[in-house]
């Protein structure tokens, strides 16, 4: 495909000593919706200005459409952004906050008109248009501000965290409407956040950022199988991952045994990394599965018992944080048969529970956690 922005060796420093992006090299198809996320202060939002042309780079190049735009003005880049606080003027009407931009632009009227009359019908705001913002809901102000971004035709769509002031439905419901008009527009976007739920479900691609370093760029489903760290491991996905540090020892008999401070687990027929030693184990919420009453054999061994702390029942779904002695871990499932007996459980009560051996994460026990490679016993 066609590569419509491309960053190479950028880099951003504050007061010569504070390097808030670090050596960052990216390209975005065209017509690619890509996310950027992270932790507050990770970098992400000053990345976007630097594409947008808000930030100076210290080093480093920006290319939109093959032009080179790293010291050119935000107006020459052909870019249309979206902001958190929407940025509509309030004396102006829908309709005049929509076609501001483009009169800017000495667009004829007869386009303006054609342009705002596509982007209103687009986005279900036909019926606002001669309203002001102090008129609208959080909701309708975002899809103006949206729309006066559609309008442009631009290259390239910014989007700065855009529905973080919305309350939790309209947030849903808005992540829905932005993939649908994706669909329809197929515009170039890149998109900040620091919500993953939003980034999984709207981005093609995902660029991770943590201290101004990008930890791995991928699918959502790539980074949510195979996290390149620790850190990505521990950023994708709700509840979180749960780690166990402890190290890998192959028994007189053959049998391999990952130990921590509070059990062990035998993985024998498992994947497993090639070498014995310290490592750390990651384990997704739903591979720790609480075995039923019945049929307790057909679902797996007995790897762990969990002692009950807390249960969060989500309706389609149970959140079960327990502890494995003094270690806590987070179990969830969606199982009818799981959900009965964590349904009937109550605090402390032990429940048995079996690990998926299919769906184990291992990282290098070093401050980098690396994803290791591993290999399973009948395929060596």
């Amino acid at each position: 495909m066609d590569v419509q922005l491309e960053i190479k060796n950028l880099e951003k420093t504050y007061d010569k000593k504070v390097k808030v992006l670090k050596d960052i090299n990216l390209q975005v198809d065209k017509e690619e919706f890509l996310v950027l996320v992270g932790p507050s202060g990770c970098g992400k939002s000053t990345l976007l200005r630097t594409i947008a042309g808000l930030e100076s780079v210290t080093d480093g190049c920006i290319e939109i459409a093959g032009r080179d735009v790293t010291n050119a003005p935000p107006a020459d880049r052909d870019i249309a952004m979206v902001f958190q606080d929407y940025a509509l003027y309030p004396h102006m009407t829908v309709r005049e906050n929509l076609a501001f931009g483009l009169k800017m632009r000495k667009t004829p009227k007869e386009q303006i008109t054609a342009e705002i009359n596509r982007a209103a019908k687009m986005l279900d705001i036909e019926h606002l248009l001669d309203r002001r913002p102090a008129q609208l809901s959080g909701g309708q102000r975002q899809r103006v501000a949206i729309g006066r971004a559609i309008v442009r035709r631009a290259k390239l769509f910014l989007f700065d965290e855009p529905l973080s002031n919305l309350d939790a439905k309209l947030r849903s419901q808005t992540r829905i409407e932005l993939a649908d008009l994706h669909q329809k527009i197929h515009a170039t976007s890149v998109y900040v956040t620091h919500d993953q739920v939003e980034a999984m479900t709207l981005a093609d691609r995902i660029v991770v950022l943590n201290g101004g370093d990008i930890q791995q760029i991928g699918s959502p489903m790539e980074l949510y199988q195979t996290p390149g760290n620790k850190f990505v491991a521990s950023f994708i996905g709700s509840p979180n991952m749960n780690f166990f540090d402890g190290a890998l020892e192959t028994k007189t008999d053959g049998r391999r045994v990952f130990s921590f401070a509070e059990g062990e687990f035998d993985f024998t027929n498992a994947p497993l990394p090639k070498n014995d030693g310290p490592c750390t184990l990651g384990l997704r919420p739903e591979s720790i599965k609480v075995l039923a009453k019945k049929g307790r054999e057909a679902e797996g061994p007995v790897d762990v018992k969990v002692k009950v702390a807390l249960l969060e029942p989500h309706g389609h779904e149970n959140h079960l944080v327990g502890l494995i002695e003094s270690k806590q871990v987070i179990v969830r499932s969606a199982n009818p048969h799981r959900l009965a007996v964590m349904n009937s459980s109550k605090k402390g009560d032990v429940l048995e529970a079996s690990v998926d051996r299919s769906a184990l994460h291992w990282f290098a026990a070093d401050e980098l956690g690396e994803r290791l490679e591993t290999v399973h016993p009948t395929l060596n």
